[in-house]
């Protein structure tokens, strides 16, 4: 009941980057309307043999060396994706497996882009009500797989990778380190965002996407804040969903975190889907660039049109 907290974070990306120069070569674009248009200058594109839970496994053990834990510490696995190409075994179980966890509960949750921010609050209230003691909560997306790469509107934008974070109970003398949760979502403008169709292939309706996220979701992002008892003026960072730079400028200005970091993954990660909050806290801490116990506003939207945000502790 003393609420939860982030541990550890951790990261990781395949190997290869795709340049807008290499876009340039099999769509008709080019690095200067790429960058003009979303601020993206490379991403990071998994292989044929590189699976989504590889990706997601990567980072949660990533994340769990850095917390000094081994998989038997963990009793609940909660991955983030939309990418799932199986229906079962679910990604949760199959990073299980591969990290050799015992017996934990292993669910999915496919929120698209908002779906780390979802699964982070799901873990904090399943520690709160003592149905478990420590957490995985992994964002991982293989958007590559998805994309229409002879559509230059939503193949320039997107990217794969997986970040993954420790969350476990705070002892009853330590302030919680994950706030309240403020979600929802517009569901009758789900069609704005899609991944459909045999094969799946997303689509996005982006002038749509940019009105709603850059008129519509600061004021939700500054409820967020209030319902962790501080001003958008005390956060130290500020980690939205890496969706596109031409958003994540004007919304971050419009939520008034004046003295925060501002996360810019998206420049050289493109969109990740759910993985790109994980990924892009993850560096900002590796880097040093955000104080241990600092608050940082998490904010994620996208897919359905929905939207989860939470204010943290920085581990």
């Amino acid at each position: 009941m003393h609420g939860s907290r982030i541990a550890a974070i951790g990261h990781y990306q395949p190997a290869r980057v795709l340049t807008n120069e290499d876009l340039a070569g099999m769509v008709d674009t080019s690095d200067e309307w790429i960058r003009t248009r979303v601020g993206i200058r490379t991403r990071h594109i998994a292989g044929p043999d590189e699976p989504v839970d590889e990706l997601a496994a990567h980072a949660a053990a990533k994340a769990l060396a850095a917390a000094g834990l081994g998989p038997a510490d963990i009793d609940l696995v909660l991955v983030a994706t939309s990418t799932a190409i199986d229906r079962s075994p679910n990604m949760a179980a199959r990073v299980a497996a591969r990290l050799g966890i015992p017996g934990p509960a292993a669910m999915d949750v496919n929120v698209v882009c908002a779906g780390f921010t979802h699964a982070l609050a799901t873990a904090d209230h399943t520690i709160r009500a003592g149905a478990a003691t420590r957490a995985l909560v992994i964002g991982a997306d293989k958007m590559s797989e998805v994309a229409d790469w002879s559509d230059r509107s939503t193949c320039v934008l997107v990217g794969d990778g997986a970040g993954a974070a420790v969350v476990e109970a705070c002892a009853p003398e330590q302030e919680p380190g994950i706030g309240p949760v403020l979600w929802g979502s517009v569901p009758e403008m789900g069609h704005a965002v899609r991944i459909e169709g045999t094969p799946p292939r997303f689509a996005q309706e982006g002038q749509s996407v940019y009105r709603w996220a850059t008129t519509r979701l600061p004021a939700i992002a500054r409820q967020a804040c209030e319902r962790a008892g501080i001003t958008p003026e005390e956060l130290a960072g500020v980690v939205l969903h890496q969706a596109n730079l031409r958003i994540i400028e004007p919304l971050a200005e419009k939520i008034g975190a004046v003295n925060a970091v501002i996360a810019r993954d998206v420049t050289k990660s493109g969109n990740t889907s759910a993985a790109s909050i994980p990924l892009a806290l993850s560096k900002l801490v590796e880097q040093g660039a955000l104080p241990t116990g600092a608050p940082v506003l998490l904010f994620g939207f996208g897919g359905n049109l929905s939207y989860a945000g939470q204010v943290i502790r920085c581990p």
